[in-house]
């Protein structure tokens, strides 16, 4: 009896412990006593900040790829990890801040709750919005006030910490010196055309000791001998069929393809203000400048400015004038999002409109190609299945609509099958003796590969490759001839020799800038002129030609400019901050690491296990 007693009250107690522990835990899961998931220094970390934490990173990623998203998969990404570490790095913020002595009054904090719009009556800040609010998001309103006080706190520990960073003023204006310092050059061609005395034909030692000097250029790649089968759209869409139902669905679902509405080819030019766009107007009206001049005054291209062929509604505010306007026409200044633009006109784009039956043949096309991809994809296993059950690849052409081919492969290689990335990835990875894989193609095909064998590098026979040797000997001859020929020039041209004396067609390139480009001119063209000094002569190898150059002048952008003063403000702005940034981050780091750092795991695990 004294036994069963004894075991009696053991189960009772057992059922008091299990009640005691769950009391933590209301119907909705965490509440009650356990309020807090650890601690920072001296603040807590409550479940209720961790939960918003964690929901505030979850509805961000759910908006940036347009869905909804599992816990397990918000936990793929890290998320929670990432809200805990976010959370502990503010309470840090808090309890330094705290450790300073830094706070505000209640006069500070009724300031900012009156300005917050979610708080707001007819008349201005209404108590009952604010409990209401607070009510939705679960709080009271002393909660909610010291987090608004903390985060007043924390943003004067962060303007103490910047604040005495200098401003960026001598790094904008190196940098806008260095993006908008000019240069104006001459220059010319020489070609072989340009040549006095002929070239002499290679002899039989040219030609051995050429080929012996430049051994890979005649050696052939690495070859791989592959077999594959593949099957892609293409070869079966033909057999598909398409009704003509399918067809009409389609062309209403994409009728925006087929009836376009009248467009315009334009550009846009946007200032800052009004006054510097009606400014640009002026001068353009006055016969001052032309559009062209405006953008580069903005040291931008008509590639920046080009908005390509939009239609009316799409320049919303702007669209009337826009559309009422002449090829090359310039309207406005007109108000955009972005501020005062002028627009121009380049050509006019008429209304389209594609029948029904005009589109069928390209919608059928279309859809004889998805049902013909339905058709692989659902063919895949069985494919798969006959590879892993020990079938060739000739066995599996012969059993299926899979198409056997054979190629010697190289990386130069690109026609037909090895036109595509996966398969030029599998051609150049592929073992000898390896199991061969169904791989899918961009379009939508498949494919499988065998190595049968590789041939490494080899240098070819001299006898085989004479005629390449010949031709590159000459090639190689004739630029360095030419090359002379443009160095004895450029030894006679004087900064005031005109290139004209010298027969040269000479071309004359005015204020250049760094971004530049001039046609005819070898990839690296501006880092040499940007490299001399005024009057020097350069000979540049242009490959298959030289390019003698002379520097006529350098000029720096005007610091007074209303363009260049703009630009500045906005580099020393952005480099400011971005210092700001990094020194405000190296020292929350360094917090970080010097406060106690307390983390229930268990009570983070229970947290996590809500989101489920």
């Amino acid at each position: 009896m004294a036994e069963k007693k004894k075991n009696r009250y053991g189960a009772w107690i057992i059922i008091i412990l299990l009640l005691v522990g769950l009391a933590g835990f209301g119907a909705g899961g965490l509440s009650g006593n356990i309020r807090n998931i650890g601690k920072v220094g001296n603040k807590d970390v409550t479940v209720q900040a961790y939960q918003r934490a964690l929901n505030d990173q979850i509805r961000a990623l759910q908006a940036q790829f347009g869905s909804a998203i599992s816990f397990q998969q918000a936990r793929a990404f890290g998320l929670d990890q990432t809200a805990l570490n976010q959370l502990i790095l503010t309470r840090t913020l808090d309890n330094e801040a705290g450790q300073r002595g830094l706070s505000v009054g209640d006069a500070q904090v009724l300031e900012q709750l009156r300005n917050i719009p979610q708080f707001q009556g007819a008349g201005g800040f209404n108590r009952e919005s604010y409990r209401f609010t607070l009510q939705q998001m679960g709080m009271n309103e002393t909660e909610f006030e010291n987090g608004l006080r903390e985060d007043i706190a924390r943003s004067l520990l962060q303007a103490a910490v910047v604040s005495g960073i200098p401003d960026a003023q001598a790094y904008a204006a190196t940098l806008v010196k260095y993006i908008g310092e000019q240069r104006s050059i001459t220059w010319a061609s020489i070609t072989a055309d340009d040549l006095t005395i002929p070239l002499p034909g290679p002899t039989e030692a040219d030609q051995q000791a050429f080929y012996d000097e430049n051994p890979a250029a005649f050696t052939s790649p690495e070859t791989r001998d592959i077999t594959y089968v593949w099957l892609t759209p293409d070869m079966l869409q033909d057999a598909m069929d398409v009704p003509d139902v399918a067809i009409a669905q389609l062309y209403e679902s994409r009728s925006a393809d087929f009836i376009k509405p009248e467009r315009r080819l334009v550009e846009r030019l946007v200032y800052v203000d009004q006054a510097r766009a009606d400014d640009a107007r002026a001068r353009l009206d006055a016969g001052q400048v032309s559009f062209e001049d405006l953008v580069a005054e903005r040291g931008l291209a008509l590639a920046d400015v080009d908005l390509g062929d939009v239609d009316e509604t799409a320049l919303r505010g702007a669209g009337d004038a826009v559309f009422n306007a002449a090829p090359g026409d310039v309207v406005g200044p007109l108000n955009t999002s972005l501020g005062p633009a002028l627009f121009r006109v380049n050509a006019i784009l008429a209304a389209q409109e594609t029948s029904l039956q005009d589109a069928t043949a390209e919608l059928r096309d279309e859809l004889a190609a998805d049902a013909a991809r339905e058709v692989i994809n659902s063919r895949m296993d069985m494919i798969t299945d006959l590879l892993a059950g020990g079938a060739s690849l000739e066995d599996v052409a012969a059993r299926t609509d899979m198409v056997l081919g054979t190629l010697n492969w190289t990386p130069q290689t690109a026609e037909g099958i090895a036109a595509y990335d996966a398969f030029r990835d599998a051609a150049a990875s592929v073992q000898d003796s390896a199991f061969p894989e169904v791989i899918g193609l961009d379009d939508g095909g498949i494919f499988a590969l065998r190595l049968d064998g590789i041939t490494p590098p080899t240098l070819q026979p001299f006898a085989d490759v004479r005629d390449d040797v010949i031709a590159s000997w000459r090639a190689a001859a004739r630029q360095q001839a030419v090359m002379a020929q443009a160095a004895d020039i450029a030894a006679m041209i004087r900064p005031l020799t005109g290139f004209e004396t010298l027969d040269l067609d000479a071309r004359q390139e005015q204020n250049m800038t760094r971004r530049s480009f001039v046609a005819g001119t070898p990839s690296g063209f501006n880092e040499r002129i940007f490299a001399m000094s005024v009057g020097e002569v350069a000979v540049v190898d242009a490959g298959d030609h030289a390019v003698i150059v002379r520097l006529d002048d350098i000029s720096e952008p005007d610091p007074d400019d209303p363009t260049i003063v703009a630009q500045r403000a906005q580099l020393a702005a952005n480099a400011a901050a971005g210092i700001a940034q990094d020194v405000f981050e190296h020292y929350a780091d360094a917090l970080r690491r010097q406060t106690t750092v307390t983390i229930d795991q268990t009570t983070v695990n229970a947290v996590n296990a809500q989101f489920q």
